[in-house]
């Protein structure tokens, strides 16, 4: 369920019987949001106000509608005289919005991580603010604890003859559980500097007053190494680390990593074999959809087990680089420019396939495994770990139960997404660009559709 960007979050918790979030004092006062049942009618609707001193205010997206108090009843008064009518679905108070409460102060080139890091908190970013305010809230700060298993080229996570651990990733939050099937050792440390870059989109040091921030900050990262210094590897290793993740009790595993797009699933049968091993046991996979360009999703992104991710740009276009076509699921900032095409375009905004590159940033490697720089890169390998983080956020708040399916978190990513292109459901954006906030968000609630009070349901 798509949930109305409009719809005061903290209304929906209150009509959910979620945890409050905000004291009672938070609510606008004078002033409460109505739904009417389907079948109501406009006589009905104004009888309701009539008998409960309420006057019209204003529609909202999705059907609701304000009411503003005339009769000197308080918002709690007001809600349940409201809630007794049987042509209401239900009466919430207003709750008064405000900046999200946890703003990282994580300085990005000087100015702050929020004019860097667009693709966290940008017109067409994923919504992080919102979301870590849901995450806190739910006790699960950042994803913490979960388990992440990061497929890629290593990471710069230990102090370790020439390698250095990169400053702004957690020390303490690798799991002791790692390898390296490049160099057949366990001690998978980067050599090329992609993996590292990864790894930061989800869990970056954040708030730390220190470089830019991660999705997913609390979570717990298991690096495995299969790409070496080139950025190659194959699918044997591949087959190997995503086996390992899952008997090593990762709970999501990221997989920025691409077969060429003329293999098919029979080519590969070793990695095939282990994604559905792994979702059998209930681990969240997520893969790049591709770089070339073309409407067709490489492997293992193209398996139905598997989260495909294609990339966005900053004015939320489909990347010029960006696989897409049959079994996309959805779309996360991926940075570069605008593909030129004629559909490649949204409510909002044209595409301008000769307009500005802005690219993903995140502390990694530079020019060697001893120095670190803040590094933009663009790519679908830089828009999966966005949707890695979310599903760990997922599962840390337990949004969506104590031990959610894949599927469910594939489903409820896609459910949420916020929509580009043509209407619904495409080939180029697939389910739409990641809304990370409105995955964590409580649903509003449903129409009824049984009786209720007596009366039956429209």
């Amino acid at each position: 369920m798509r949930i109305s960007p409009f719809l005061p979050a903290l209304a929906v918790a209150a009509a959910l019987g979620a945890p409050a979030v905000a004291s009672a004092t938070a609510v606008v006062p004078g002033k409460v949001i109505v739904r009417y049942k389907g079948d109501a009618s406009r006589t009905e609707r104004a009888t309701v106000q009539e008998r409960t001193g309420t006057r019209f205010g204003t529609r909202l997206p999705g059907g609701s509608r304000t009411l503003a108090i005339k009769d000197g009843d308080s918002v709690a008064e007001t809600v349940a005289e409201l809630n007794g009518h049987e042509n209401v679905a239900y009466a919430v108070p207003d709750y008064k919005v405000h900046a999200a409460g946890f703003v990282p102060n994580d300085p990005g080139r000087g100015s702050g991580w929020q004019p860097l890091q667009w693709n966290f908190a940008g017109e067409f970013g994923v919504n992080a603010l919102q979301a870590w305010d849901y995450a806190r809230a739910a006790g699960a700060p950042g994803g913490r604890g979960v388990i992440v298993a990061v497929i890629d080229s290593g990471v710069a996570y230990e102090n370790r003859r020439p390698f250095k651990r990169a400053p702004d990733l957690y020390a303490s939050r690798f799991t002791t559980a790692k390898y390296d099937w490049v160099d057949n050792d366990k001690h998978p440390d980067d050599e090329e500097s992609h993996g590292t870059h990864v790894t930061g989109t989800i869990a970056q040091k954040t708030n730390n007053a220190y470089g830019v921030t991660g999705l997913a900050y609390g979570v717990k990262i298991m690096p495995l190494r299969v790409l070496d210094s080139e950025g190659n590897g194959d699918g044997a290793d591949i087959s190997r680390a995503i086996r390992y993740a899952v008997k090593h009790r990762a709970k999501v595993i990221n997989m920025s990593v691409e077969f060429d797009t003329s293999l098919r699933a029979g080519d590969i049968p070793e990695v095939i074999s282990a994604l559905h091993y792994a979702a059998r046991k209930n681990v969240t996979l997520v893969a790049a959809s591709g770089n070339e360009g073309i409407s067709k999703v490489a492997y293992p992104a193209r398996d139905p087990q598997v989260i495909s991710v294609g990339a966005t740009t900053f004015n939320g276009c489909l990347a010029d680089y960006s696989n897409a076509g049959r079994g996309l699921d959805m779309v996360a900032p991926g940075g570069g420019q605008d593909a030129g095409f004629s559909g490649n375009e949204n409510d909002r905004v044209n595409c301008d396939p000769a307009g500005a590159d802005h690219q993903i940033f995140q502390q990694t490697l530079w020019r060697d495994v001893r120095h670190f720089k803040l590094v933009g890169f663009e790519g679908t390998s830089f828009a999966t770990p966005h949707v890695t983080a979310a599903a760990a956020l997922l599962i840390a708040t337990k949004r969506l139960g104590a031990n959610p399916t894949p599927e469910q978190i594939k489903q409820r990513l896609k459910a949420t997404a916020r929509d580009l292109g043509a209407a619904g459901t495409d080939s180029f954006y697939g389910a739409g660009l990641l809304d990370v906030a409105a995955a964590l968000a409580p649903d509003p609630p449903a129409p009824p559709t049984g009786e209720e009070g007596g009366q039956p349901a429209p």
